[in-house]
């Protein structure tokens, strides 16, 4: 399948690179430390979602922000060897002008940031938890990067590996390119379905870019 875009938007975790190892076992001992039973926290969606919708599903108000701020600490803390980079990542982003695509994590800008450099990947436009007000699968995080890109959000691709992350990619009136790196394909509502971005190849043109995705 052929898609002309102008503008690419990557999630990170799931997408460009896995460290679900990591995350497991950051916010297990963060449950532990703040007393979550297991049948609270198994009922929680971790994957795609700001770390202050998590924490606010499970705390009180009032011990949020120093909950936030702890699980934010393990999670830098734990990011040297518990980044992986996915298959097909480094070879698509080297294909694309820099001013042409960005990453889009529901990560805090400071933890998505030393993921990204950990896989050796350091894009010019990164939206993080920290530029929006609502994330996915509110449209706001993937409208921002268009915004910021200077693109018709009809005229981007969004590559998400999680539901949430989809669906604001297609609330935002975006082209979706879904990756079955950690849900099955029929969890997954997009444009096109792929394993990973090693089905993706790209080409920069005159007025933005070509991306060849195999089914």
């Amino acid at each position: 399948m052929k898609i002309h875009a102008e503008a690419l938007l990557f999630d990170n975790d799931g997408t460009l690179v896995s460290s679900m190892a990591s995350v497991t076992r950051c916010w297990t001992r963060w449950a532990q430390e703040y007393g979550i039973t297991a049948e609270d926290f198994a009922r929680v969606e971790l994957h795609g979602r700001p770390a202050v919708e998590i924490v606010a599903d499970l705390l009180p108000a009032d011990v949020v922000p120093e909950a936030l701020a702890r699980i934010e600490q393990l999670e830098v803390e734990d990011v040297a060897g518990g980044v992986v980079l996915l298959p097909g990542t480094a070879a698509l982003l080297a294909s694309l002008p820099a001013d042409r695509w960005a990453v889009v994590t529901s990560a805090t800008r400071r933890l998505g940031e030393a993921r990204l450099a950990e896989a050796g990947i350091r894009p010019k436009n990164l939206i993080s938890a920290d530029d929006i007000t609502r994330g996915k699968p509110d449209p706001e995080p993937f409208l921002l990067a268009a915004a910021r890109l200077g693109v018709d959000p009809a005229r981007c691709v969004v590559f998400e590996d999680a539901p949430a992350g989809l669906a604001a990619g297609r609330a935002a009136g975006m082209t979706t390119v879904a990756l079955t790196t950690t849900h099955r394909a029929e969890e997954l509502v997009a444009d096109v379905v792929v394993q990973d971005l090693s089905a993706v190849s790209a080409q920069a043109t005159a007025g933005g870019v070509e991306i060849v995705a195999a089914e």
